[in-house]
């Protein structure tokens, strides 16, 4: 069965959330909490447009599916799970993403071992979405966490792959690393070539002005600027190396990360009754 796919794009941080369903059925893919850093405002506002076009449609939402812990959008996969009971799942490995960021920010509340999140899949796991079968790649070497979703037809690769003319995905974050990115750019592309690919960004390159979230594995083959067929390891490495460190880091990442090592959740309120997001402060 093939499932239909409704993408919502936050122009505000190139993010495609993605609403998938078998007609009855759904899950929702990395859904975005609006930021806005300056005045330090939240809204749902994203995230409900997903929720009005579920109870539209009246589909049952089953998971709340994230590909990673984002570094560059707060999710809002925690005020889905208030809002629907839906359980939100993530890599097994966001333990190691936990271990690196909760000291970062001095978090309370972060539970070591995952527990902010109600499922933690591992490559060749396997999810039903009414009748049909979400299984899980572990495509890791942007986070160590990362997974593809892989739905019917279609593939939802987060952060590993964008657009061919785009490419891929820095490899410089802490557990990052091109090599292991490579390899699972290769595990993408030995999917069937007609695999509808769904990116978890689209940052406009020079030349198009549409964005865009739809590819396949063979038009990634043929036609990425950073990794088609072709292209060696070594060779990828050292491309993947020498851009990441022209890099600077994404504007939301402080806050992000603890926000999403909760699953979305926000850090408790102070005494006060206000929350704050910590920024950390080092010395060039």
């Amino acid at each position: 069965m093939t499932p239909t796919v409704q993408a919502f794009f936050d122009p505000a941080t190139s993010t495609a959330t993605y609403l998938v369903t078998d007609g009855k059925t759904a899950a929702i893919i990395d859904p975005v909490l609006d930021f806005e850093p300056k005045g330090g405002k939240l809204s749902t506002a994203s995230a409900d447009a997903v929720l009005k076009a579920l109870a539209e449609q009246g589909l049952t939402l089953a998971y709340v599916l994230e590909t990673h812990a984002h570094a560059d959008h707060l999710s809002a996969a925690d005020h889905i799970r208030r809002k629907t009971g839906a359980p939100v799942v993530i890599g097994a490995d966001i333990t190691k993403v936990q271990t690196v960021f909760a000291p970062l920010f001095e978090a309370e509340n972060v539970a070591p071992a995952g527990a902010d999140f109600d499922r933690l899949v591992k490559d060749g796991d396997e999810l039903p979405l009414g009748g049909l079968n979400i299984r899980v790649l572990h495509t890791p070497g942007h986070t160590p966490a990362c997974v593809t979703y892989l739905i019917g037809d279609a593939a939802f690769v987060g952060d590993t792959l964008f657009m061919p003319d785009y490419g891929t995905a820095r490899a410089d974050f802490p557990g990052g690393d091109a090599a292991t990115l490579y390899r699972s750019i290769r595990k993408i592309m030995s999917l069937p070539a007609a695999t509808r690919v769904f990116v978890g960004h689209d940052y406009l390159p020079a030349g198009r002005t549409e964005v865009a979230w739809e590819t396949t594995v063979a038009q990634q083959r043929a036609g990425n600027i950073h990794v088609h067929e072709g292209v060696a390891e070594a060779d990828f490495v050292t491309m993947r190396q020498a851009r990441d460190a022209t890099l600077v880091p994404p504007t939301l990442i402080l806050p992000s990360l603890q926000v999403n090592i909760r699953a979305g959740a926000l850090p408790p309120p102070s005494p006060g009754g206000h929350i704050f997001l910590k920024l950390p402060v080092t010395m060039a």
